[in-house]
């Protein structure tokens, strides 16, 4: 069950109250690739990168049934490069440098096999990449879910809503979706949004949880209380690979299957704050997993009895 996944792999520097790195390698598509690969394989990724992207992560990618036909490399730039500090509620973070490099002149193709792909995760990208994926697919996958961002919607709000009518699922956190909407409250933000083109929209709320709407159904997915959060920066794309990763595994797109992948979704980002960049997300196994996940379920379970 094929899974197209595009987005970043990149560099990023990264501070936050409990360490610091220069270098470390990360970008939506290789969060993405790591958590979904726990579910689906292959992914197939859609990318590009520079001259100084290490081999080993290629490698690393590689063992866990991720297809690179679709990466480009570019030999003289180098990758794309972020850089960001964090307060100490480690919710809110300033961005201190954004490096394009190679990233300023991506046209993304389509490998001719990764064509007929049933699940289609588009990353954190410009709205016209997310289009031109889109566009060059001859067959529309059974799901498509979309990433994005404040910053496409300060300067580029029309391409991105022409790629909301296209998109079955939606992802933003709490800020974008009252940003896109215009509303303060998410339940009528949510009931807007939807009428733009989405069928699913889930609302990440950082380690408050996540919200997922649909028609007049909505679900609410706590947050894991967790002792320490070394590193946020793939949180929401963890949640992504996560959640399309299980959807594509059990080939079952319903609402009710949907609160199951927000919690698989959830379970995935629990472990990538864990440590800086994507390293614990490369150690994880199943039965991490299936441990994390009963954690979930014990967070929510309750008996009730009115006396």
């Amino acid at each position: 069950m094929a899974l197209i996944s595009v987005g970043t792999m990149a560099f990023d520097a990264i501070e936050t109250p409990f360490g610091k790195v220069d270098q470390i390698v990360g970008g939506s598509g290789t969060y993405v690739a790591y958590a979904a690969s726990n579910f689906v394989t292959p992914i197939q990724q859609i990318s590009i990168i520079g001259y100084d992207f290490p081999q080993e992560e290629l490698e690393q990618l590689k063992k866990r049934g991720v297809q690179l036909e679709g990466v480009e490399v570019v030999p003289d730039k180098k990758s794309f490069f972020w850089s960001g500090k964090y307060h100490l509620d480690m919710n809110t973070r300033d961005t201190l440098v954004t490096d394009l490099n190679v990233l300023a002149d991506f046209n993304p193709v389509v490998p001719e096999s990764y064509q007929g792909a049933e699940f289609l995760m588009l990353g954190n990208l410009s709205p016209n990449i997310q289009m031109s994926v889109i566009d060059q697919l001859k067959e529309r996958p059974k799901l498509i879910v979309m990433d994005t961002m404040n910053f496409w919607m300060d300067i580029a709000m029309d391409d991105l809503k022409a790629v909301l009518l296209k998109v079955d699922v939606l992802m933003i956190n709490d800020a974008e979706a009252r940003q896109l909407s215009g509303e303060p409250s998410l339940v009528k933000a949510a009931k807007l949004i939807l009428q733009m083109g989405p069928k699913f929209l889930v609302i990440k709320k950082g380690e408050h949880g996540a919200l997922l709407f649909h028609e007049n159904q909505v679900f609410a997915a706590p947050g894991l209380p967790l002792e320490e959060v070394f590193d946020p920066t793939g949180a929401g794309d963890s949640f992504a690979g996560g959640f399309i990763g299980y959807l594509a595994k059990t080939k079952d797109i319903s609402f009710n299957n949907m609160k199951t992948a927000i919690i698989v979704g959830s379970a995935c980002a629990s472990f990538c704050v864990e440590k800086f960049g994507p390293n614990r997300l490369r150690e994880v196994t199943r039965v991490d997993l299936e441990k994390r996940l009963a954690e979930f379920v014990q967070l929510v379970n309750f008996d009730i009895e009115l006396v």
